[in-house]
C-alpha cells in the first residue's frame, strides 16, 4: 500500500509555493500591481473554439477515458485529523450540454464526465460527476457544471454546489487553461449565487514529491470563491503529464490508466 505524504509534508508545500509567489510577485512590481486589480477573466470568446471531449493535449489535464488519478493526505477538522481519499476519473459516458453565450448564440458541446470521489475515514461522503470538454483552437479545458450527491452513512443526503450551463444563467469557465501564464486569473465556475469558483496562476518550475514519483516543473493554481471573497484560497499542483497532483492537504498516490467505468 502506498502511504500518503503527512498533513505537516503538505503544508510545507503550500507554504513553499505561496512564499515563492509573493517573491515572484515582489520582485516584478508591475506584475503584481496588475494582478492585484485585474478582474478575473469571464469572457471567454466560445464561439471561438470547436469542441472536444477527449485527448491529452492540454499537458495539464487529460480527458481521455480511463484515466485515473488518486490521492490521499490527512485533514485536520477542528483539531480532529481525518484521512482523506479522493478518486478522480474520466468515465467513458459523455454529456451534451446546451446553453446560449453572452452574445445569444446557442452551443450545444459534448462534454466527458468526470468522476469525483471523496472519502473520509473510508467513509464515501461525495460523488460528483463534473462535464468537461477541450476547445482545440487554444487547448483549455472548460467546465460546464456538476451533478453533485452527498453523502452520509451510505444514504445521499444533499446536492450542495450541483449546477449546469445553460440552466439560471449559468455559463462554462476554464479549469485549466492550455498555456499556463503566471498571475492569469479567470473563472472556473460561472453559476450566480451556486458556484463562482476562480482561479490565480501563483507558481511554476515547482518540484513536487509525491508516494506516486516525483515531478518537475510543476504549476500552482490557487482557487477562490466569489462568493466568499475574503476567504483564503485553495493551493492546487498540476504536473506536466500528469494532471493534478496535490490538492490542499490531499496529494497523488497512484496513476491508473484504462479503468473500465
Amino acid at each position: 500500500m502506498k502511504t500518503p505524504l503527512s498533513l505537516d509534508l503538505a503544508r510545507r508545500i503550500t507554504a513553499t509555493v505561496l512564499a515563492a509567489a509573493a517573491t515572484t510577485l515582489m520582485l516584478w512590481p508591475g506584475i503584481a500591481g496588475g494582478v492585484a486589480h485585474a478582474a478575473f477573466t469571464q469572457d471567454f470568446r466560445l464561439e471561438d473554439c470547436s469542441w472536444s471531449s477527449r485527448g491529452s493535449q492540454n499537458p495539464y489535464f487529460n480527458l481521455k477515458p480511463g484515466y485515473q488519478l488518486i490521492l490521499e493526505g490527512e485533514e485536520d477538522d477542528e483539531g480532529e485529523i481525518i484521512l482523506v481519499r479522493a478518486e478522480v476519473t474520466m468515465l467513458k459516458q459523455t454529456e451534451r450540454i446546451t446553453f446560449e453565450t453572452p452574445n445569444g448564440n446557442t452551443m450545444s458541446v459534448k462534454a466527458r464526465v468526470m468522476e469525483e470521489r471523496e472519502f473520509q475515514d473510508g467513509e464515501l461522503v461525495e460523488v460528483s460527476r463534473n462535464w468537461m470538454a477541450r476547445c482545440r483552437e487554444t487547448s483549455d479545458i472548460f467546465y460546464f457544471g456538476e451533478d453533485v450527491d452527498d453523502y452520509e452513512d451510505g444514504e445521499i443526503v444533499g446536492h450542495e454546489g450541483a449546477w449546469r450551463s445553460g440552466v439560471d444563467g449559468a455559463l462554462p469557465g476554464i479549469i485549466m487553461p492550455g498555456r499556463y501564464l503566471l498571475g492569469a486569473k479567470y473563472f472556473q465556475e460561472v453559476a450566480p449565487g451556486v458556484a463562482l469558483d476562480r482561479g490565480r496562476h501563483v507558481g511554476m518550475g515547482i518540484q513536487v514529491p509525491t508516494a506516486a514519483g516525483t515531478f518537475d516543473d510543476c504549476v500552482a493554481v490557487l482557487d477562490s470563491t466569489a462568493l466568499d471573497p475574503d476567504a483564503e484560497g485553495d493551493l492546487k499542483l498540476y504536473c506536466p503529464g500528469v494532471g493534478i497532483v496535490m490538492d490542499e492537504e490531499i496529494v497523488l498516490i497512484e496513476i491508473n490508466h484504462g479503468v473500465n467505468r
